[in-house]
């Protein structure tokens, strides 16, 4: 059972909270206070309920010791504390869950990286496979999605594609995504009916707002060229494509797709934010020693975490054992919640396991 002393705090930190944001506090100190009293909000609402419970239980428990309560009535009250010890339990539970270690990002919206990798032009083409997955998928969710680029190739795939997807907590659910996606199916162009086995990678980076990292513009070198097409011929005849080095890091973006230099940079500066805050996260996570290397995998995406087998319509999730026969419908991103979902439950299966233990 989660203490009282400690929901308590939480409910005090919550009323704080709103204090503050009610006092008058603007720019960045407005924006992290916000973003701690959403986070809080959902815990909150558990830690009330979970109080309004405990005093019912304590009233019943009171109302069936007292020897001047009559037999009927004793009866319904041993019946109520069933009932309120067993909805005690659940919001405990619950509670545990909301009260668990949160990845700093999980809230954040992401930009998802697609390439293709071994496989050639049948590669590309399941890189774009993935691409229609999870604008469909994001869709579903409510989530708004903009690609960012496309690198398209001669069989109408793609070598790469950059996808951004706004949206409370889509980081907390896609970051599951990243790593080596392989796909064994018979291409179009196969004429003896061979299965292939080609693959993609795809990243899911968390994309930052501006109080969680700061780039000064001494630090960046700009280049501008004129965007290219397939085979090589001009969009445009302007220098409106945009290539961004950070120097510190030597990180390198470059976006074209748009016909404004300005657009183009603005759009660079938002990978380019996404892909060095990323790359400190897990600097930072490969410093903490005990660090617990989940079920799910570390997201490398070096890391093979799931086969599409077309001939056995069969979708593997290699990290938790999930296989699942259903795969046109969660290819075309109508069930990929099926996934999702099994994995963040995983998750969050293995971190309430190290949480009951360290209590123990």
């Amino acid at each position: 059972m989660i203490p009282t002393a400690k929901l308590e705090r939480l409910l005090d930190r919550f009323s704080a909270l709103e204090s503050e944001m009610a006092s008058g506090a603007s720019g960045a100190a407005f924006v992290k206070l916000s973003r701690e009293h959403a986070e809080l909000a959902p815990v909150i609402e558990a830690a009330r309920e979970h109080r309004s419970v405990q005093i019912q239980l304590e009233e019943t428990e009171a109302l069936i010791a007292d020897p001047a309560t009559d037999s009927e009535m004793r009866g319904m009250a041993e019946q109520e504390r069933a009932d309120l010890r067993a909805r005690l339990t659940a919001l405990d539970h619950e509670l545990k869950i909301q009260l668990l270690p949160r990845d700093a990002a999980d809230a954040s919206s992401a930009i998802v990286e697609i390439r293709a990798g071994t496989g050639g032009d049948e590669a590309a083409l399941f890189a774009g496979d993935l691409l229609s997955m999870y604008q469909r998928y994001c869709g579903l969710q409510g989530w708004k999605t903009e690609v960012l680029s496309l690198s398209e190739s001669d069989l109408g795939g793609f070598k790469e594609a950059t996808l951004e997807v706004e949206g409370r907590g889509v980081y907390a659910k896609l970051k599951f995504e990243s790593g080596v996606h392989r796909v064994q199916r018979v291409p179009a162009t196969e004429t003896q009916g061979r299965i292939h086995t080609s693959a993609a990678t795809v990243a899911v980076l968390p994309e930052v707002e501006d109080v969680d990292i700061v780039i000064h513009d001494k630090d960046l070198r700009i280049d501008t060229y004129r965007a290219q097409g397939a085979g090589g011929q001009h969009v445009n005849k302007t220098d409106s494509a945009v290539r961004i080095t950070h120097l510190p890091t030597n990180t390198v973006v470059a976006m074209q797709e748009e016909k404004s230099q300005h657009k183009n940079k603005a759009k660079a500066m938002t990978l380019l934010k996404a892909k060095i805050y990323d790359a400190e996260r897990k600097r930072v996570d490969a410093e903490r020693a005990s660090e617990r290397k989940s079920l799910v995998g570390s997201g490398d995406r070096s890391e093979r975490i799931r086969t599409y087998n077309f001939p056995q319509g069969r979708v593997t999730d290699h990290r938790i054992n999930l296989t699942l026969y259903n795969l046109a419908r969660i290819i075309s991103g109508d069930e990929l919640g099926e996934i999702v979902d099994a994995l963040v439950a995983q998750d969050q299966a293995d971190r309430l396991a190290e949480f009951e233990a360290a209590d123990n």
